[in-house]
Parts: C-alpha cells; structure tokens; sequence
C-alpha cells in the first residue's frame, strides 16, 4: 500500500524499452528511484542467505561464493517451474529492501518516490503505487536495443516477450501520460515529458 503523505510513481516496461532511461531522468529530477533489478543482482553478488537459498534451489550455480548468473539464467529460461522457484526465493527480499526504502524516503519526507520494477505488475506491485507509468518504444526500436546486447538472439527475445505483454499500458487511478521512448522522442523533449509528469503527480498531491 502506498504510504499516505508521499506519491509512489510505479515504473515499468518490458525489455528494451528505455525504463533505465526514465528512471535516470527521475533521479536527475530529485526523485528517489528504487531498483528492483540491481537490488537482485546485489543480492545474488553479496547477499549470503539468498546466495546459498539459490545454492541449494539450483546446484553448482555458486562460483567462488557468488552465483554465476549466466548459468543460473540457463537453467531458469523456459522453464516456469525453475523460474517460480528462483521467484520465491528473491522476490520476497526485493519486497522486503522495498519497504525500507519507503520507510526511508517517508522518513525523509520525500514527496514522490519511483518503484523501478520490471515486473510490477507481475508482482502485485501496482497495489503500492498511487500510479503506474509504463515505459515504451515502437517495436523496431526494442528489437534493435535488444538485439544488440551480448549473448542475445531472435529467439530468446521472442521468448522473453511472450513472458511479458504489457507494451502500451498504463494502469492508475491518476491519467498519467505513457513515456514514449522511441527513437524520435529526443533526450530534452524526453525530459521535458517527466517533467510534465512528476508536476502533475506534485498538484494531486496538493489537492
């Protein structure tokens, strides 16, 4: 639930479609911006409890005491199951480290914070949030991005879309404008975007 005195923006959008972006603009705007994704990778580069519950979940994925992720990822990839167990082992962290960090920011009396989470919706994160903007970018823009990324092929990227079909949405009680990122949105028109958003986010919150 979000907490009463202070605007939760939820973030999100599928691969390749420039929320690392967005969530940069927001940080450079002075919002705090909470990353579901490199609180994973921390938590698989230094967090021992969750290192060894994926140990023991997956073995042999434990390279000089960190997971090896290229080769936790190969065991995950369409397989559901593995990937819900790998989910119940991290997820209930990610929310955990959530939860700190609005209890930090409310503490700081931050008036907007961002949830980056790519799957928010997934996850029953939209239920923390006053407000959801998805990020995305034409087809033949994600497609290039992605392809361009080590290790990545046709094949997976189709992959990876079936699992995540949210391209397009936005779902809030506020009517916030999606946050188009393709390849004719300029950096400063980009910005200029955010800024409309996050001032419109500061009048509700003064009304």
């Amino acid at each position: 639930m979000a907490r009463r005195g202070m605007f939760v923006l939820g973030l999100t959008g599928s691969i390749g479609m420039g929320k690392s972006t967005a969530a940069d603009r927001l940080r450079r705007l002075g919002v705090p911006v909470h990353d579901a994704d490199a609180e994973i990778h921390r938590l698989l580069r230094e967090d021992r409890p969750a290192i060894a519950a994926v140990g023991a979940a997956f073995p042999g994925v434990i390279r000089n005491g960190r997971v090896d992720r290229a080769e936790l990822g190969r065991r995950v990839f369409g397989d559901t199951a593995a990937l819900a167990r790998l989910e119940s082992i991290l997820h209930p962290r990610v929310r955990r480290a959530t939860n700190r960090f609005l209890r930090r920011a409310a503490a700081l009396r931050s008036p907007v914070v961002a949830l980056d989470i790519p799957l928010l919706f997934e996850t029953g994160g939209e239920r923390r949030c006053h407000a959801v903007a998805v990020v995305s970018a034409p087809a033949q823009v994600q497609r290039d991005r992605v392809l361009s990324r080590p290790g990545m092929t046709p094949e997976r990227l189709t992959q990876i879309l079936v699992t995540r079909s949210i391209h397009g949405l936005v779902v809030a009680p506020l009517d916030l404008r999606e946050i188009h990122s393709g390849q004719e949105c300029t950096v400063l028109a980009y910005e200029v975007l955010i800024r409309k958003i996050i001032f419109c986010i500061v009048q509700r919150c003064a009304d």
